[in-house]
């Protein structure tokens, strides 16, 4: 056996060897290759790697900046560990808003899949209970406030689906991909972005029988390509993404912004978008937060900013339905902007501006909030 095959058949020493080369300082730090980064990750998964090196291993590769290769290779990983359904719909929407939440604005965006299928669109987010850097509220905080199973299984979860009078879905990764879940708290000792944060929106978890279409947010300039590879990587078939306040799928109501978006596993394309074309005319970026939400603390960190979870999901809640009751105001924008991005984007409507009118129409019946149960 060589040297190399010897490496690679034992975890210890595969993690030593890349250590050694991602971990020499910002001018000598080497780039692994994809299948030493599905090992070294696959390894750490199944509990092999010490914490401590498991540490090292991603802030290495955050602080000489990951690869296409080497985020391919860690995705690769996750996605060999994912629990995989296909559910018994043609196309699924697979919405991945930020996995660590929200605190600057109340999240509309877990109410786009009732809606988007009430619109006749399956879909799906995907999330988890709490993890850095943000511990912001998550989709999963509020739905759980108004009263959505969160711990389903994906068979559980995919039945959903398939059900004419649900149509979407919430599926935690605790569920879908638990030996990443397991790494939440090594991720929370580790502070900072890594690897997985970029990668684990991508795991994929519920697929459509035929076709099955990817939306994210960003924030930063150099991430939509980055997770463009990542989704046709992990094969979807298409892609939304979007740069959306907070890092998630929704934009800001009041000024011009941009998404990109990819067909057929092709290359993305790059759009603008101009909210008042649509007809939203808003003073706000985001959904407020209230003036008489709780305050939290979070001592001993100077970054992340603590709002109290638990009253800032009730009143995410308590908007999200009332929105979907058809009450205007700015959960309901927020949803005509982001569901009219998608539904344009399945080629569901010809303009923007035409799915606007169409989402708008099912808000206003108010049949969408029937479908939160």
């Amino acid at each position: 056996m060589t040297h190399s095959a010897t490496v690679a058949s034992d975890p210890q020493r595969l993690m030593h060897s890349i250590i050694q080369r991602i971990a020499t300082g910002p001018e000598l730090s080497k780039d692994i290759a994809r299948e030493e980064a599905y090992l070294g990750m696959k390894a750490i998964l199944e509990g092999q790697i010490d914490p401590v090196q498991t540490g090292i291993f991603f802030i290495a590769l955050r602080m000489k900046r990951e690869t296409d290769e080497e985020n391919k290779g860690v995705l690769d990983a996750i996605l060999e560990a994912t629990r995989h359904v296909v559910a018994e719909v043609d196309e699924v929407v697979d919405i991945a808003d930020p996995y660590d939440g929200y605190n600057r604005c109340l999240p509309a965006s877990p109410f786009l899949p009732p809606l988007l299928a009430e619109l006749g669109v399956a879909a799906v987010n995907h999330g988890v209970d709490r993890v850095g850097p943000k511990y912001g509220v998550t989709a999963r905080h509020v739905l759980a406030a108004a009263g959505v199973p969160v711990d389903l299984g994906p068979d559980e979860a995919a039945a959903r689906l398939a059900d004419p009078a649900l149509g979407w879905t919430y599926v935690d990764q605790a569920q879908f991909c638990p030996k990443l879940h397991a790494l939440v708290p090594l991720r929370g000792k580790i502070i900072k972005r890594q690897a997985v944060t970029t990668v684990e929106v991508a795991a994929r978890p519920i697929s459509g029988r035929r076709r099955t279409h990817f939306v994210t947010g960003y924030v930063h300039k150099p991430y939509p390509p980055v997770y463009a590879m990542l989704a046709r990587h992990a094969g979807f078939d298409s892609a939304l993404i979007i740069r959306g306040v907070e890092g998630g799928v929704i934009p800001s109501l009041r000024q011009p912004g941009k998404y990109f978006w990819y067909q057929d596993r092709g290359e993305e394309v790059e759009a603008d978008l101009d909210p008042q074309a649509l007809g939203i005319h808003s003073s706000v970026r985001a959904v407020p937060l209230p003036d008489e939400l709780p305050k939290a603390e979070r001592e001993g960190d100077e970054v992340a900013i603590a709002v109290d979870v638990a009253a800032t999901a009730q009143a995410a809640a308590r908007a999200g339905l009332a929105a979907l009751a058809g009450e205007r105001g700015p959960t309901y924008d927020s949803l005509v902007l982001g569901a009219a991005l998608i539904l344009h984007h399945l080629g569901r409507a010809p303009t923007l501006t035409a799915a606007a009118d169409q989402v708008r129409a099912v808000l206003d019946s108010g049949r969408a909030r029937e479908r939160v149960r």
